[in-house]
C-alpha cells in the first residue's frame, strides 16, 4: 500500500495539535488575562467556555459539508480561519471580545476531528486505522502537553499578547504544507496504482445500503447515541486538563510557572503514550482473531473506567501523587479516545457517512466542554477556590461513560438499513 499514507496521518497528528495549542493557549495565559484586566473566575469560565458553543454545534454541518467536499479544501479552510483568530486574540481587551474572538476560533476547529477521522478512513485499511487514528488523536495530547512550556516561555518571552501571535502564525504555514500535499488516495493512482488498488480493495468500504440513510437518519440508531454519551463523558474529564488544570495547579497545589511547564506536561505526555497503545491494542486484538466489536469496546470500557482516578487526585495531600493520578486519567482516557474515533469509520454505512457521523458524535462530546469551563467556575466562585466538586463530578462521568460504550454502543459494524 502506498507509503505516503503515513504522512498524511502524521500531517493530521501535527494540525491537531496545532489545535489544541491554540485553543489551550488562553487557560495558560489565563492567571496574566485576569491579572492585567480584572477578570474574576466566573467571567473567565464564559470565556473559557465560549470556544465550546460553536465548536460543539457547528460540528453537525461541518461533518456533512466535509463528506461532501473533502478533507483537502476542508482543512486549508479550516486550519488557516482558526490561526487568523488565534493570532488576533491578541488585540482583546475585555470579556466580551475575548468571547467574540473564542466562537471565532470554535468555528474553525469544528471542521478539523470529523476531517481527520475521514482521512483515516480514506488512505488506512481496517486493520491499521485503529493505530492510525491513534495517530490523529495523540496530536490533541501532544498539543496539550506542548502548550503549557510552548506558551509558557512565549509569554516570558513576548508577553501572553504575543504568545496568541506565534501560534496563530504557525497554523498558517501548516496550511501551506497540507494544500501542496494533500490529495485523496485515487488521485495518486498516477503515481502508484498498483499500491492504490490495494488500499482501496484493502479499505472494506461498506457496498452502499439498501435505502437510502439521510443525515438525519443517523440519530435513529442506539450506537450513535452510544458514541455521543460515551465521548460527552470522556470531554468531560478531559476538557478539565485543558481548561482549568494550569490553574488547578497554580491555585490549588502552589505551583510556580516554571514547574507548572515542565511537571504540568506529564499528563498530556502520557496521553500521547495512552493514544499510540490504545490503537495498537485494538487492532493487535482484532489481527488475533477478536471481533472488531470485542476489540474496539475490550479497550473503550477499560479506558473509561481506568480513567475514573481523576476523582482520587483532589483527596491526596502529596502533589507527586496528585499528578500521578491525574497522569493516569490523562492517558487512560487517551487510550478510549483513539478507538471512538475508530469505531466511527467502522459503524458508517458507507464512505459517504464517515465525516457526517464523526461530527455528530463530536458535537456531543464538546457540550461537555460548555458544562466543565462554566461549571467549574461556577463552583470556584461558590465554594473559594476548591477543585473537589468538579473532579469529584468529572470521575462519575467516567464511569458513566464506560457504561455507555458498554451498553448503549451495539456491534462495531456497517449500520443497517432503517426498517
Amino acid at each position: 500500500m502506498p507509503k505516503i499514507r503515513w504522512l498524511m496521518i502524521w500531517l493530521c497528528f501535527l494540525a491537531n495539535a496545532i489545535a489544541y495549542i491554540d485553543r489551550s493557549n488562553i487557560a495558560v495565559a489565563t492567571p496574566f488575562i485576569r491579572s492585567e484586566l480584572g477578570i474574576n473566575a466566573a467571567a473567565m469560565g464564559l470565556v473559557l467556555s465560549a470556544f465550546f458553543w460553536t465548536y460543539a454545534f457547528l460540528q453537525l454541518p461541518a461533518g456533512w459539508f466535509i463528506d461532501r467536499i473533502g478533507v483537502r479544501i476542508a482543512l486549508t479552510l479550516a486550519v488557516g480561519w482558526w490561526s487568523l483568530f488565534t493570532a488576533a486574540t491578541s488585540l482583546a481587551r475585555n470579556v466580551v471580545q475575548f468571547i467574540g474572538l473564542r466562537l471565532m476560533l470554535g468555528a474553525g476547529e469544528s471542521f478539523s476531528n470529523p476531517s481527520f477521522a475521514k482521512t483515516a478512513f480514506n488512505w488506512f485499511p481496517r486493520a491499521e486505522r485503529g493505530l492510525a487514528c491513534a495517530i490523529f488523536n495523540s496530536g490533541s495530547t501532544a498539543g496539550s502537553a506542548l502548550s503549557l512550556p510552548l506558551v509558557t516561555w512565549l509569554i516570558v518571552a513576548v508577553g501572553w499578547r504575543g504568545a496568541f501571535v506565534v501560534t496563530g502564525v504557525i497554523g498558517i504555514v501548516w496550511v501551506m504544507v497540507w494544500w501542496l500535499i494533500y490529495r485523496d488516495p485515487e488521485r495518486w493512482r498516477e503515481v502508484a496504482p498498483e499500491q492504490v488498488d490495494r488500499l482501496l480493495a484493502l479499505r472494506e468500504t461498506p457496498p452502499p445500503a439498501t435505502e437510502k440513510i439521510s443525515w438525519l437518519d443517523l440519530f435513529r440508531y442506539r450506537s450513535v447515541w452510544g458514541l455521543m454519551l460515551g465521548l460527552f463523558c470522556l470531554n468531560f474529564a478531559i476538557y478539565f486538563f485543558i481548561t482549568w488544570f494550569p490553574s488547578y495547579l497554580l491555585q490549588a497545589r502552589g505551583f510556580s510557572l516554571t514547574r507548572l511547564g515542565t511537571l504540568g506536561s506529564l499528563p498530556a505526555l502520557m496521553g500521547v503514550v495512552g493514544n499510540w497503545v490504545g490503537g495498537f491494542t485494538s487492532d493487535r486484538l482484532l489481527k488475533r482473531g477478536w471481533s472488531p466489536t470485542a476489540a474496539r469496546k475490550t479497550c473503550l470500557v477499560g479506558g473509561m473506567l481506568m480513567s475514573s482516578s481523576i476523582a482520587l487526585a483532589a483527596f491526596v495531600d502529596s502533589n507527586w501523587a496528585c499528578l500521578a493520578l491525574f497522569t493516569l486519567a490523562y492517558a487512560s482516557l487517551s487510550f478510549a479516545g483513539a478507538n471512538c474515533w475508530t469505531v466511527v469509520s467502522e459503524i458508517a454505512p458507507t464512505s459517504r457517512h464517515v465525516a457526517s457521523i464523526g461530527g455528530i458524535q463530536n458535537c456531543a462530546g464538546n457540550l461537555a466542554g460548555i458544562l466543565i469551563t462554566t461549571f467549574t467556575g461556577v463552583v470556584l466562585v461558590l465554594t473559594s477556590g476548591s477543585f473537589l466538586i468538579p473532579l469529584a463530578v468529572a470521575g462519575a462521568m467516567c464511569v458513566l461513560g464506560a457504561l455507555s460504550y458498554l451498553f448503549l454502543l451495539g456491534k462495531v459494524e456497517p449500520l443497517p438499513p432503517l426498517d
